[in-house]
């Protein structure tokens, strides 16, 4: 580790920031004073700050180092927790700058890190949550990744902490191959082949408390959206890091305990608001490519996602299909909802019996392999014949 670098107070990052104002200096005024800035959004979090913070100190990195936490207006004791461990940091050689605001609202996720970040003086940025806990490896394998790979965004591989829980969702972040990060994610521009990309409600295959990359892609990709409350200001920022062609990739070790807890801001966002954002997503990426297409799954989620496609997209729908017989033997969706008179039909085919390309909308690891197999006798390629959107 480097000796510390001369420490800049909050009032040198701009003084007490007091909601959507700030004081942070323009970019070309803060000279770049760590290797690494570790970003860390605040809001009563002081139950879990002694383990995050612990964690930060036993970081193997030997470049320089600097924590930037932003308070977002916390009623317990989080900023005292905060300051309580500036100076172990200094002693440890890590620079700390800590700013925040007590407005009688919090400004949200999405603000409280846009203020980190342009209080931070790295030109690599390492997201850490307060809740979880980074293990020793982290900064260094993460940094190494991103200074080969400078136009994607880093993520790596977790261990869920209550064990257990989400079961699932570890399962799916952890077990991605390097070619289902693009796969099952995003499409190149238009005029490019699309990349295989699974609009699962799991959203960004590399999942925001491991996020790590160069400042100079942040600036580029814009700041996160500040809507607060409700918004998933993660996903919106992956969309747009995809749109200007970026790559997300994951150093394949368990380097953050990933907390699960009720009170985790995740919860705020609401499945309806998700399935817009990924409706909306793959309709841009994908469909607007295609002249015409089946849904596979002529239940539930097939029908709600033909209902909440445009006009336009709807009439591509060319048939829904199933491996259920009972579903097979109805011939016809009928869109009861729809002004047009008479009201659209599509045929419900059986899978063998359809063509695609396909838009698969049966949940991910819930088939015991039935749906591999049945894609695989088909001779589809993921991310040509179909996509995932489950």
């Amino acid at each position: 580790m480097e000796p510390a670098k001369r420490l800049r107070t909050a009032e040198e990052a701009g003084g007490e920031v007091r909601g959507n104002g700030g004081g942070e200096q323009p970019e070309a005024e803060r000279r770049m004073t760590a290797d690494v800035s570790i970003i860390m959004p605040v809001h009563n979090a002081s139950c879990w700050l002694e383990e995050c913070l612990q964690a930060i100190m036993h970081q193997d990195f030997t470049g320089s180092m600097e924590l930037s936490a932003f308070d977002d207006a916390s009623t317990d004791d989080s900023r005292k927790v905060l300051e309580g461990w500036r100076q172990r940091m200094e002693d440890r050689g890590i620079s700390v700058v800590i700013s925040g605001h007590s407005s009688s609202q919090p400004g949200g996720v999405g603000f409280a890190k846009n203020k980190a970040v342009a209080q931070s003086s790295g030109r690599y940025l390492c997201f850490q949550d307060a809740d979880d806990i980074m293990l020793p490896q982290r900064v260094r394998l993460q940094y190494e990744t991103s200074i080969l790979h400078p136009n994607s965004l880093i993520g790596c591989r977790v261990q869920r902490l209550p064990e257990g829980s989400t079961e699932r969702y570890a399962r799916w972040i952890n077990s991605l191959t390097r070619d289902q990060l693009l796969t099952q994610e995003w499409s190149r521009s238009v005029s490019s082949p699309l990349k295989l990309l699974a609009y699962t409600s799991h959203g960004p295959t590399v999942v925001m408390p491991t996020w790590f990359c160069s400042r100079k892609l942040f600036m580029k990709v814009g700041l996160f959206d500040e809507g607060g409350k409700g918004v998933p200001e993660d996903l919106l920022f992956f969309y747009q890091f995809l749109r200007q062609g970026g790559s997300p990739l994951r150093v394949d070790q368990r380097l953050l305990v990933y907390r699960y807890h009720e009170a985790a801001a995740t919860h705020s966002v609401t499945e309806e608001t998700i399935w817009k954002l990924r409706v909306d997503f793959l309709q841009e990426r994908v469909l607007s490519q295609w002249e015409s297409f089946t849904i596979w799954n002529a239940g539930k989620q097939g029908r709600k996602l033909y209902r909440s496609l445009s006009l336009i997209n709807q009439k591509k729908v060319k048939a829904f299909c199933d491996v259920d017989e009972n579903k097979i033997r109805k011939r016809f969706y009928t869109h009861e909802e729809s002004k047009e008179r008479p009201k659209p039909t599509v045929p419900i085919l059986h899978y063998k019996e359809a063509a695609g390309p396909f838009i698969i909308c049966v949940k991910l690891d819930m088939t015991g392999g039935v749906l591999e197999e049945n894609l695989n006798s088909l001779q589809l390629k993921e991310g040509t014949d179909y996509y995932h959107f489950n």
